[in-house]
């Protein structure tokens, strides 16, 4: 019979493998409308590997209680099942560094990691500039591919994720999707004109923490930034 803790193990599986093909249904239509971009195919190669994952650990784990049921003898969850059910707390009590490969400006900051997402070199140097003299670490991402590749391996070291919304293929809308399903509770401020303000509408619904207009002034970008961070220590009363 399956217990309780099973069933809120397997409705968290779903949920986790049903956000998985969606995002394999999204990334297909990208690399079809991109003539097959190595970008898109290696996430979506990644993301198919990941639900096919998820897919064998709830067939272990359901079939494991099934055999456990019918034989009267209590069996041990499947390896699969225990890699996939084990508890996922300790990277974030003890966060890893962030590898080499990954160029880290100010990497010695007393400050939060953030993610500054901008096409725009003068402009993602010049923001870089600023926060790294304010004491924050940061890295640079020239788009929402090399971003996302970059959250996926460090995702609970950024503290926030400074998004500008035009970016090449895809727009910040659907990279802010994409980091949301990575972390659902990733902070994230939007840089850009104020021409996109039914998508930050949407977005703000969405979870979107604040918005950045463009072009900032270094006063209005820390003010944003640290609010920001501040905002989402607060304990919810």
């Amino acid at each position: 019979m399956l217990e309780p803790d099973d069933l809120k193990w397997i409705a968290k599986t779903s949920t986790e493998l049903n956000t998985a093909l969606q995002q394999i249904a999204r990334y297909a239509e990208m690399a079809q409308k991109s003539r097959g971009d190595q970008d898109f195919l290696q996430m979506l190669g990644e993301r198919s590997e990941a639900a096919s994952r998820l897919s064998q650990a709830l067939f272990d784990r359901v079939t494991g209680k099934i055999l456990e049921t019918t034989s009267g003898k209590g069996l041990a969850d499947p390896p699969a099942a225990r890699r996939a059910s084990a508890p996922a707390a300790a990277p974030a009590e003890t966060p890893v560094e962030v590898p080499a490969d990954i160029p880290v400006k100010n990497p010695n900051g007393a400050r939060e990691y953030i993610l500054l997402i901008d096409d725009e070199p003068e402009i993602a140097e010049l923001a870089a500039e600023m926060l790294a003299e304010e004491g924050y670490k940061v890295i640079v991402a020239k788009d929402g591919f090399e971003a996302l590749k970059i959250f996926q391996r460090v995702n609970r070291q950024i503290g926030l994720v400074i998004l500008d919304y035009f970016l090449p293929v895809m727009d910040g809308d659907a990279v802010f999707e994409e980091l949301k399903a990575l972390n659902p509770n990733v902070n994230v401020v939007l840089s850009s004109g104020f021409a996109e303000q039914n998508k930050i509408g949407a977005m703000l619904a969405q979870g979107l923490r604040g918005f950045i207009p463009k072009p900032y002034t270094r006063a209005k970008l820390l003010e944003q930034v640290r609010s920001t961070l501040d905002a989402s220590r607060r304990p919810i009363r």
